[in-house]
């Protein structure tokens, strides 16, 4: 008997339920060996117990180390605190692993494959932020502060560098605004281009660019990259660029923790319509089958996918088919049944 693994299961809000479903199903098409303890956070979390990160989602990571997530809502300007930062802080979740790879040839945008490895506790998304007041307006004035340390960057770039060497990648770039914030994205260049001549050099190419040309780069030729390693904001911003955010899966991993997660966020304007497409959360699940050694099952889950999505022809609205979610699932388990 496969011997059971503890993870933590987190639908979310909006189409988070309905895409979690789909990961669900097909972890048990598969056999996946996931014994899950079902908690909650975000929108649901202020909902039931008045705090978008509740204690009891947070011990059971603590207890777990794994956890699968939907997305979680956090509201724009006032409200409450990103549960997402929130769950990288508590558990150290210093990577965020974000691969893209073309699922449908044939585009404008064909045989592509890339990782963003993005920082994930420091520089603008610490939440150090607050107003000045001038006369009768009290937020007059906006500051927020950036901290990135010698020890955070090397920690993320050491991630990086191993994980391009373990993945068989051929280059890194490190992708920086040190031009203008010659501190703050300095040091990440910096402690990059030092690490690298220390104990890397002649295992892989490094290169470094600067964001805005990068992102210019991602889009007139994304194929002259292969793994782009890079601070918080900068990272959430590219990712945003590389497959689409519908197809685009996310790690975040820790010393002691991995929670495994969709890019995007929860789209409350098509929940409980049917149509929402669960790729994302799909290839965060098969990531999640890596992490825990189950190579062979993430392969699999991986290829029917594919299948799904180009032998069948079965794609939801956003991909230019017709197909509803649970079209899709059942399609997919049907892949997995004869992989």
């Amino acid at each position: 008997m496969t011997q059971k693994i503890p993870a933590t299961l987190v639908p979310g809000d909006g189409i988070g339920p309905e895409i979690v479903d789909c990961a669900l199903a097909a972890f048990d098409a598969l056999g996946a060996p996931f014994e899950w303890d079902r908690q909650i956070a975000g929108l649901a979390g202020v909902k039931a117990e008045g705090d978008p990160l509740p204690a009891r989602t947070i011990a059971s990571i603590r207890r777990t180390h794994l956890a699968l997530k939907g997305p979680l809502e956090t509201p724009s300007g006032g409200g409450y605190r990103s549960s997402n930062v929130r769950l990288r802080e508590e558990f150290k979740l210093y990577a965020n692993l974000r691969p893209a790879r073309t699922l449908i040839p044939g585009g404008r945008f064909d045989k592509i494959d890339l990782v963003v490895v993005r920082e994930n506790l420091e520089g603008l998304y610490i939440g150090h932020e607050h107003y000045i007041q001038i006369g009768d307006d009290p937020h007059a004035v906006a500051i927020a502060s950036g901290v990135n340390t010698r020890q955070g960057s090397r920690r993320l770039l050491e991630f990086a560098f191993e994980h391009a060497i373990a993945a068989g990648r051929k280059k890194v770039t490190i992708v920086h605004k040190a031009n203008i914030m010659k501190a703050l994205t300095g040091i990440f260049l910096e402690t990059g281009q030092e690490l690298y001549e220390q104990k890397y050099r002649g295992r892989f190419i490094l290169d470094t660019v600067i964001i805005d040309a990068c992102a210019m780069k991602l889009v007139l030729n994304p194929w002259q990259f292969d793994v782009l390693v890079t601070t918080n904001l900068f990272g959430d911003i590219l990712s945003g660029l590389v497959g689409g955010l519908g197809m685009t899966p996310g790690a975040n991993i820790g010393a002691d923790a991995a929670i495994f997660e969709a890019v995007h966020g929860s789209a409350p304007d098509i929940a409980g319509k049917g149509v929402a497409n669960p790729t994302a959360l799909l290839l965060a699940a098969a990531m999640m089958l890596d992490h825990c050694k189950l190579t062979k099952m993430a392969d699999r889950l991986r290829s029917s996918i594919n299948q799904t999505l180009n032998a069948d022809g079965v794609r939801t609205g956003d991909l230019g088919g017709s197909a509803t979610t649970a079209e899709f699932t059942a399609a997919l388990l049907e892949r997995i049944a004869h992989a």
